[in-house]
């Protein structure tokens, strides 16, 4: 079932307050990542939080360290909250690729929604990366108490551009964790995320990220798309300041700064005005 309860948590957890919550309301973009998540087996679950290389439909593997490198969605009709549907989930063949920092694996999730009456409503497909261990080591104390402040900000606009401020804490990484069933450490146990995996503090979902560009653009004006492209370039930790940055039809999350820093980057297409389905 297209979950209600979780809607209305993301909802809370992004200020969404206009939002329609009712049964049968249209899911905004991303937000079947909340309403259809389920949580693995506790035995199926390996160090990392993560289920187990060779378990499910994953693949086994040679490189340890998983993380979630971005994908595409294509939007056939809107997935209606409280609605009964079928979800189906398939890996493709691992492909081997050289990276900037060492060997890296991809694994391509494909992901189908379809509603009771077998109607295709979403397509997608989840670029899944594997790396080596890391070996640095973390100086970064964890933030001591949540934030006040939105998590994401009032829009600023200057020139061609819109900027909101994205301000993250653990209170909101786990809250995410949770309305997304995964149990990763890296976003929500920082001694394992520092020590174990060598980050300098708590990592920042790349899917949090997605999301709140799509609730960007949706605060924008802009119309739900017929496809979405979504990539993470960099990791963002927890705390960091970062803003979202609408410009020309690309949303980005950026570090700013005198040499800013882009963490990930979001594409829309829009639908054509005689497909779309309110």
């Amino acid at each position: 079932m297209v979950d209600p309860i979780a809607v209305a948590g993301l909802a809370d957890l992004l200020g969404a307050t206009d939002l329609d919550l009712r049964a049968g309301a249209p899911l905004p973009p991303l937000w079947h990542w909340i309403a259809l998540a389920r949580w693995a087996a506790p035995e199926t679950l390996g160090p990392d939080g993560h289920p187990r290389l060779g378990t499910g439909i994953m693949p086994k593997v040679a490189l340890p360290r998983r993380m979630f490198g971005g994908g595409s969605v294509t939007f056939h009709a809107p997935i209606p909250l409280g609605d009964n549907v079928t979800v189906t989930s398939r890996a493709a063949e691992p492909r081997e690729r050289e990276g900037r920092t060492g060997p890296l694996i991809l694994v391509d999730v494909t992901v189908e929604v379809h509603d009771r009456t077998g109607e295709l409503l979403l397509e997608e497909v989840q670029n899944i990366v594997y790396t080596s261990a890391r070996t640095e080591s973390s100086t970064v104390e964890p933030a001591s108490e949540p934030l006040a402040d939105n998590l994401i900000g009032s829009a600023e606009t200057a020139a061609d551009e819109t900027r909101r401020n994205l301000r993250t804490d653990p209170v909101r990484l786990a809250r995410f964790s949770a309305l997304t069933a995964n149990s990763h450490r890296i976003h929500l146990d920082w001694p394992y995320a520092t020590r174990a995996e060598g980050y300098p503090g708590l990592v920042v979902h790349g899917p949090l990220m997605a999301v709140a560009l799509a609730e960007a653009a949706r605060r924008d004006g802009v119309a739900p798309p017929r496809t979405l492209r979504h990539r993470g370039l960099a990791p963002l930790f927890c705390g960091e300041p970062a803003q979202l940055v609408s410009r020309q039809g690309t949303f980005e999350v950026v570090s700013p700064g005198p040499e800013p820093r882009v963490h990930a980057r979001l594409e829309l297409d829009p639908t054509p005005k005689a497909e779309r389905r309110e």
